[in-house]
């Protein structure tokens, strides 16, 4: 298996990504739709000021997996009282053919690798019901988390 990092070029699989993996837990076609445009626009942002880090796993040439990490300022706390950022793991996927081969795993690892090489020793994640297992094999804790949309939309978990 072949990893490289994610560039612009990958918006699109990036972002094909993501709305497959939300697809399949359930989320509606027309939000995801909605959701499209306005990620490619942050990806390449945050992929052009380094706030996005992600790797792309191919196998012949094949895109077989990909996901991301970001830093995100967050005030010290309890949990890391002498860190001020927590890293956020998104968009791990995982195409079909290529499940069961342990590339969830690797690709956290790979998160795990640049959290601990810039000092953040504190992850966090929204796990889907498919990732949890994985998250939950590797050692990660869940934890209870509550929103609120202002706009009066309705909440997904």
């Amino acid at each position: 298996m072949d990893t490289r990092p994610v560039v612009l070029a990958d918006v699109e699989l990036v972002t094909d990504h993501r709305t497959r993996m939300f697809a399949e837990n359930g989320k509606n076609a027309d939000d995801l739709a909605a959701m499209g445009a306005p990620f490619r626009v942050w990806l390449t942002s945050h992929l052009r000021s380094g706030q996005y880090i992600g790797w792309v796993m191919q196998e012949g040439g094949a895109v077989a997996a990909s996901g991301g990490i970001m830093f995100i300022d967050w005030p010290p706390h309890f949990s890391h009282p002498e860190i001020d950022r927590r890293a956020y793991v998104l968009n791990i996927f995982v195409e079909p053919a290529f499940r069961g081969r342990g590339l969830a795993q690797d690709l956290m690892k790979l998160c795990e690798d640049e959290s601990r090489a810039r000092g953040v020793n504190y992850m966090v994640l929204h796990a889907s019901p498919m990732g949890a297992p994985v998250y939950d094999k590797m050692g990660w804790s869940r934890t209870n988390e509550m929103a609120l949309d202002l706009a009066g939309g309705t909440i997904q978990a």
